[in-house]
Formats: structure tokens, C-alpha cells, sequence
């Protein structure tokens, strides 16, 4: 059947070669297939039927059976509308055409049973439907139709050149009949009858004409539990295909470095969630595999000293390491955090940034070469094709989303055997995004945070409340606080958000007047080393307050700010918000977040500033994000490809994509090599996937 699928559309009877010009145009239909798997995006519920007195003001779509008794033809401003008279044993109605009045009164019989379907409207205290769909009673009762009906995606171009829903519906029909509705099964019997799955015929017969509620709820699960599992089980052969080829330095002895830090130099005890991820790093570093590795883990949870443990790995069994950025400001925190603890281990570390002298970069290349220098810290400059390393062990990525997959790849071959890969993010990723965008990755959570830190209390505050929180600044900045400022940074709108935050400045500046009060302001117009000299001064804490755009939403880190206030908050999307909550409460002291906000507020803006207020939990954020956003805008559009799903939605179906995941990996344990007779349609499936590349190209 597959290859019949595989049919240019302009050979299906009713297409031909204008309708097929269109459909592939509009909606990308170029073959049998893809009509097949153009799936309805809802359906109208044909199984009432409805008497006149029974008649509601609503906008539902409702179907009556009665006799056109008489027709009447009223003049218009504009022309004549055709009026006819509907009627059954309970009552009267009209009906109504503006337009194709001549066709209607040729081919419409009076005193002939009709089943009339549309919307209907209350005028003068009777009810009429305009520009009803009209099907003799007789021909109504033996289509090739369910009692619900498809509504089909669609787009203005099609309606306009009358590929309507119904035209549709009648090709779709007219495939059916081709095909005479069998197609190739796609998963195995035991899968189907373990997860009372019904046959693949008969699910893709019910999705497009179902022939009750309960059928058709069946159709849709077995169809999207099919897309989510094959795109699971790609994602898993993917995964053991890396181990399995590429191979990776076995790191086989914890040496001194490591033993000398945890013992003497850890700064404090750490976390379970830390221990546990540690173990997950060493046992993939001890393999033979190169390690694929994505940490996550909120603002604050202590992601660095994991990275920096398991460099101390690669450093003992003789590697080098590095540690790449998004930032300069990042990659030197990165820097100034690890120099002291390496000072201590007397290892040599150095930093590369766009910043670099010459003289520097000379150095740097040269002790990388002959492998005097074992860590590098840097932002994007450690791509450059003049950095070559004696022997890279490890490559860790921070905020892995900032860098494409091109320059991921640039990393790995800096060497003549890829480094192990540990990609580091404090974004938290829903596990349902997690497990479809970076499927073919191991996942790694830190979800605790350290402990004695206070969580950061969170408020609202509208434009009025200002002079309150200008008076609770003061009272903070008395007992030897800093604060921070944030306003936005749209990029669209630039001059407004520089106007914005000059406003601001100002208005700041005379409420917290010089000399009592110093007052740092960095933004992106601003030169590199004027922006670094006012973050410093905020560092040593020689200005209070901090006013700034979303520039330091990544990593600035200073113990001492305990309050974090942003501005037209409602500007904002939830994991900015989470970000910038995160740059307080890095100390001893409780830190406050405080939200403010104009009265106008649209309903996500209210979600959003609501979840920010009631919880600090990174992933529950995260899961709100997505529901508020969806996929495609949360990956951006190098990663939302994956996710152009035909029928399964990520949000609303993450219970059928956990349950898509575990058959996969359980197969894949099972019969590594689809060898038992029971998987050859799964191995047939797979492969054809393969060669077509779209997976609903394949999956009938």
C-alpha cells in the first residue's frame, strides 16, 4: 500500500491538475499520502437531529429535517435575497440565499424531504438559517459519512478558489474508495494489543469520518501515540549509535586533583542532586562511549562546581578541559570563580575572549599546544581555528542554547577523537520538551538548591505603590544592600527601551541623590570596557543600585544584592523573569524580587506575573512557559522542527509521549536489532522513515 501512497495527488479522482496546484501550494499536499495525513482539526456533531420548537440562540451548527413548502424572492438595497419556507411537525422556519438564487430554484423540489445544516439566527421572533447545506433525506441516509464531520485546516486561498471543506471531504472519500481503506499496519501486534491499540485502518478510517465519539478518541490516541513513538525511537537509536561508534577517552582513575579538592577544597558540602550527578558524569567518563551529556539546573544550584569536578577528571587521567560561554561577562565570572579554587590545586588556567591582546593569544595558543595550560575558560574565540589543543578531554558548554549545532561541532573537532561533551543550562526544559529536542542526550537534573540559602520572596507592585518601594529600597540599601534595576530590551523597539530606561535613570537618580547614594547604569550601547568598569564598581560595592537592561540577566553575581526590582515586568516572558529573579539571593540575607507593572495587564501577563509570585521552582515555570507559548517559540526556530507534529500536541499529550518513550527504550532493550518476526513491521517502518525523512511520509 505504501507505494500507492506514494501517488502524485493530481491523480485522485476530483483533484486534477488546478486542485492540485493548490493543495500543494497552501496546505503541501503533493501526494496520497499527505492527504491521508491531513488530518481534521475538529469536528461537527452530525448525530442530532433537531425539531423547529426545539431551536436555540446560539452559534452551534445544527442539522433539521423538514419540507421546503414555498419560496419568495425579497427585494434588497443591494439586489433580491431568495427567502424559502422550512417547515416540519413542529413548527416553521426560514431559510435564505443571497447569492446562486437561480441554481437554488432549479434544483430545490417544494414538499420534498431535505436535511438542512447550518447556523441559525432569531429575527422577528422567527428563526433562519442562511445559505444552509441541503441534502435530499434519502441521499443523506446512505453516504459514505459519519455522524460527525471533519472540519479540515484550511486557508482563505482555498475557500476562495472552492476547495471548500466539502470538496475536501469528497476527495478524501474518493482516496478511501482507491485505497479501499487498508493500509500497512506499523506496530507490532503485541505493542497493539499490550496498549489496546486499534489497527492502523481502521484509526485513520475514524479520524477522518468517525463513526461515534468513543472511536474516534481511539483513532487519535493510537495516531499519536505512532508519531510520538517513532520519533522516540529515532531519538534512542540515535543516542546508542553515538555510544556505540564513537568512542570516547576512558577517564579509568579519579586521581589526585579530584581527591585533593573533595577532600581539602570543596567550599561546602554538597548537594544529593550534585552527588548524583556526579556519579552520572564519572560513569559515562569511565565508558568507552564519548560522553552526550545535558545538565540542567536551576539559577543558583550549584551547575559550576559540578562542571569544574569533572574537569578535575579529564586533568587526572592527563586531558585538557575547556569551558565555553555565551558572554564575556559570563565567561570571566566563569574564570574569577574557578581561578582561586585552581590557584589552590596548582593548576594553570587562562581565559580567551573577543577581549584578548595579541600577545595574550599568542601565549595562550602556544601553552595549549604543548600542553602546559590544562583549563581554558571563553566565550565564542575558542572556535577560532588557531586554538588547537594538546589532547582535549572535555568540552563544557554553558547555556547550550546561545550556540548553534554548527559550533558545537567545531568543539569536537579540535582534536583528532571528539572530547566528551557535558552542555550545561539554568533554563529549565519541561521534561516533555526535554525528551523530544534533546532526546538523543543523557539528562543530568540538579533539583535541589544548596542548603541555607532562603528562598526569594516575590511580590507585585503596581506604578502607584512606587514610593513605597522606593522607601523599602532605602530602608535596605541602610542596612548595607544593593539593588538591582532592570527595564526591558526589546530589540524592535530599541530607542524606546533606551528612552525608557534614561527615564528611569533619572527618576531614580533624583530620589536616591549624590553623594549619599552612588548609582551604577550599563546597557548595550555601551562600550565593553565602560560596561565592565560600572559592573565592577557595583562588584566591590562602590555604587547601591544598579540600573541596567537585560544585559545581566546571565550571570553576574554578587552576594550582597538582595533585591531585585523589574520594571514593566509585564514585558517580559516567564524564563526571563525566572533568570532575572536569580541574580538575587546568592548570599546569606533574604532576597526580595519585586515585579512592577502598569494596571493594563493581558491575561498571560497576569498568569505570568502570578506563577513568578507563587512559586520559585524552575521547572513548574517552565511547564507554564511552554503552555503560554508553545514549543516552536521556546526552542526558537533552529529547534522547533522537530516538534511540526501532524496530530500529537506536546502539551496537552505528554502522558502518551512518556508512554511513546518507555515502549521505544523497552523495545530497543528487548531486540536491540528488530530481529524477532513480531518487530519486522517496526524494522520496515523504521527503515522507510529513514528514506522518506518526514515521518508521516512513511507511517501509512
Amino acid at each position: 500500500m505504501t507505494t500507492k501512497l506514494q501517488t502524485p495527488i493530481d491523480y485522485l479522482k476530483g483533484v486534477g491538475p488546478n486542485r492540485a496546484d493548490l493543495l500543494r501550494k497552501e496546505l503541501g499536499i503533493h501526494t496520497y499520502q499527505d492527504l491521508l495525513n491531513l488530518f481534521p482539526n475538529r469536528y461537527i456533531d452530525r448525530t442530532q437531529y433537531y425539531k423547529i420548537n426545539q431551536l436555540q440562540q446560539n452559534n452551534a451548527d445544527i442539522q433539521v429535517i423538514g419540507k421546503i413548502v414555498a419560496f419568495k424572492e425579497v427585494e434588497q438595497k443591494r439586489g433580491k435575497r431568495l427567502v424559502a419556507t422550512f417547515q416540519d411537525d413542529t413548527g416553521v422556519m426560514e431559510l435564505v440565499w443571497f447569492r446562486g438564487q437561480k441554481w437554488i430554484r432549479d434544483n430545490l423540489k417544494l414538499n420534498t424531504t431535505y436535511v438542512i445544516f447550518g447556523k441559525t439566527n432569531l429575527f422577528g421572533g422567527k428563526f433562519n438559517m442562511p445559505h444552509p447545506e441541503v441534502e435530499l433525506h434519502e441521499e443523506h441516509e446512505k453516504n459514505l459519512r459519519s455522524a460527525m464531520q471533519p472540519v479540515y485546516p484550511s486557508t482563505e486561498k482555498l475557500s476562495n478558489k472552492g476547495l471548500t471543506n466539502r470538496v475536501i471531504i469528497k476527495i478524501i472519500q474518493e482516496l478511501f474508495l482507491e485505497t479501499g481503506g487498508r493500509f500497512t499496519e506499523t506496530l507490532s501486534e503485541n505493542m497493539r494489543s499490550e496498549l489496546k491499540l486499534i489497527k492502523k485502518s481502521d484509526a485513520l478510517f475514524n479520524v477522518h469520518f468517525p463513526k461515534s465519539q468513543e472511536l474516534l478518541a481511539r483513532a487519535q490516541f493510537r495516531l499519536k501515540f505512532e508519531e510520538l513513538f517513532y520519533i522516540q525511537f529515532q531519538l534512542i537509536i540515535k543516542n546508542l549509535i553515538h555510544k556505540s561508534k564513537i568512542k570516547g577517552f576512558p577517564f579509568e582513575h579519579v586521581g589526585n586533583y579530584f581527591t585533593n579538592f573533595f577532600s581539602n577544597h570543596l567550599p561546602f558540602e554538597l548537594t544529593n542532586a550534585q552527588k548524583r550527578v556526579l556519579k552520572e558524569i564519572r560513569a559515562d567518563l569511565g565508558s568507552n562511549a564519548q560522553m552526550n551529556r545535558l545538565l540542567q539546573g536551576d539559577v543558583g544550584s550549584g551547575k559550576t562546581i559540578v562542571a569544574f569536578m569533572s574537569m578535575l577528571m579529564a586533568l587526572d587521567n592527563g586531558f585538557q578541559a575547556c569551558l565555553m560561554a555565551p558572554t564575556e561577562i559570563l565567561s570571566v565570572q566563569h574564570y574569577n570563580g574557578l581561578l582561586e579554587l585552581c590557584n589552590n590545586l596548582n593548576i594553570s588556567i587562562k581565559i580567551l575572549t573577543g577581549s584578548s591582546t595579541t600577545s595574550e593569544r599568542k601565549k595562550i595558543h602556544a601553552a595549549l599546544e604543548n600542553g602546559d595550560l590544562q583549563l581554558l575558560i571563553g566565550t565564542h574565540a575558542l572556535l577560532e581555528d588557531k586554538v588547537k589543543f594538546k589532547n582535549l578531554g572535555l568540552a563544557i558548554i554553558d547555556e547550550q542554547h546561545r550556540f548553534g549545532v554548527a559550533q558545537r561541532s567545531k568543539l569536537w573537532h579540535k582534536n583528532t577523537s571528539p572530547p566528551h561533551v557535558l552542555v550545561m543550562t539554568a533554563t529549565p526544559i519541561p521534561r516533555t520538551l526535554a525528551m523530544s529536542v534533546y532526546g538523543d542526550l543523557d539528562i543530568s537534573v540538579i533539583d535541589e538548591l544548596p542548603a541555607g540559602r532562603k528562598p526569594i520572596k516575590t511580590v507585585h507592585r503596581y506604578d502607584k505603590n512606587r514610593l513605597n518601594v522606593f522607601k523599602f529600597i532605602r530602608d535596605e540599601i541602610a542596612k548595607g544592600r544593593q539593588i538591582y534595576i532592570v527595564y526591558p530590551l526589546i530589540q524592535e523597539s530599541e530607542k524606546m527601551d533606551y528612552k525608557d530606561l534614561m527615564d528611569g535613570y533619572e527618576s531614580v537618580s533624583r530620589d536616591f541623590p549624590m553623594p549619599k547614594y552612588q548609582i551604577s547604569i550599563v546597557h548595550g550601547k555601551m562600550k565593553p570596557a565602560d560596561k565592565d568598569f560600572e559592573m565592577q564598581r557595583f562588584i566591590k560595592g562602590e555604587t547601591q543600585i544598579m540600573v541596567a537592561t537585560t544585559v545581566i540577566e546571565v550571570g553576574v553575581n554578587v552576594p550582597n544584592a538582595s533585591v531585585m526590582i523589574i520594571e514593566s515586568a509585564e514585558r517580559f516572558g516567564l524564563s526571563q523573569l525566572h533568570q532575572l529573579r536569580g541574580r538575587v539571593g546568592r548570599g546569606a540575607e533574604q532576597s526580595y524580587c519585586i515585579l512592577m507593572t502598569s494596571h493594563k495587564l493581558s491575561a498571560d501577563s497576569k498568569t505570568r506575573l502570578e506563577t513568578m509570585v507563587r512559586t520559585s521552582d524552575g521547572f513548574e515555570i517552565a511547564e507554564v512557559d511552554l503552555r503560554l507559548r508553545g514549543p516552536g517559540d521556546i526552542m526558537g526556530t533552529q529547534q522547533s522542527g522537530i516538534l511540526n507534529l501532524k496530530i500529537a500536541d506536546i502539551i496537552k499529550d505528554k502522558d502518551i509521549l512518556q508512554s511513546a518513550r518507555f515502549y521505544a527504550k523497552k523495545l530497543l532493550k528487548d531486540d536491540p536489532k528488530l530481529s524477532n518476526p513480531e518487530n519486522k513491521v517496526i524494522l520496515d517502518t523504521y527503515r522507510a522513515l529513514s528514506k522518506y525523512k518526514n515521518i508521516w511520509n512513511y507511517i501509512s
